[in-house]
């Protein structure tokens, strides 16, 4: 008959090898997890997009808010010469970039600059989408995570009249 010790002994390693595999386990599950979010936080801001599109196709020229130019793709900022050929909604965060400085433009002050709620993450996560476009097409730079500033040349001249030195 074996020892109570050696009873005890065989009961620790084999909670010791549960141990193991549970945290193995964890991590497993974490790691889904965290592929899951980042599906879910795509597909919301896939599915707030087409919301808006939709939106702005449906809604008679009278409800909205402010004047809304043709719906454009956001121009390379190598093939475009002015902000001016941004669309309306574009304009007002490349004004807002210019406006927070060095700080940088947040996602939830954009999302507030396009009149949005910006209490709702999918409102957030649109405005992020907007900034990260103007990021990919040259007119903003994102030094810093969730922080939109303009590249460095635009900071330079953007407080003198006509844009010169």
């Amino acid at each position: 008959m074996p020892s109570m010790r050696a009873v005890l002994e065989t009961r620790q390693k084999a909670a010791a090898v549960q141990v193991q595999q549970l945290e193995a386990e964890l991590e497993r599950v974490r790691a889904a997890l965290a592929d899951a979010e980042e599906v879910h936080r795509r597909r919301m801001i896939g599915l707030e997009q087409y919301l808006e599109a939709l939106a702005e196709e449906n809604a008679p020229a009278m409800s909205q808010k402010k004047p809304v130019g043709p719906r454009r793709a956001v121009p390379h900022r190598q093939n475009a010469t002015e902000v001016k050929e941004l669309s309306p909604d574009y304009q007002a965060l490349m004004a807002a970039a210019a406006d927070a400085g060095g700080d940088g433009l947040g996602a939830r002050r954009a999302a507030v600059v396009l009149g949005w709620d910006s209490a709702s993450a999918s409102r957030v996560e649109g405005a992020r989408a907007r900034l990260k476009r103007l990021v990919e097409r040259g007119w903003l730079v994102e030094k810093k995570p969730g922080r939109f500033t303009l590249p460095l040349q635009a900071q330079d001249t953007a407080g003198r009249p006509g844009g010169g030195s």
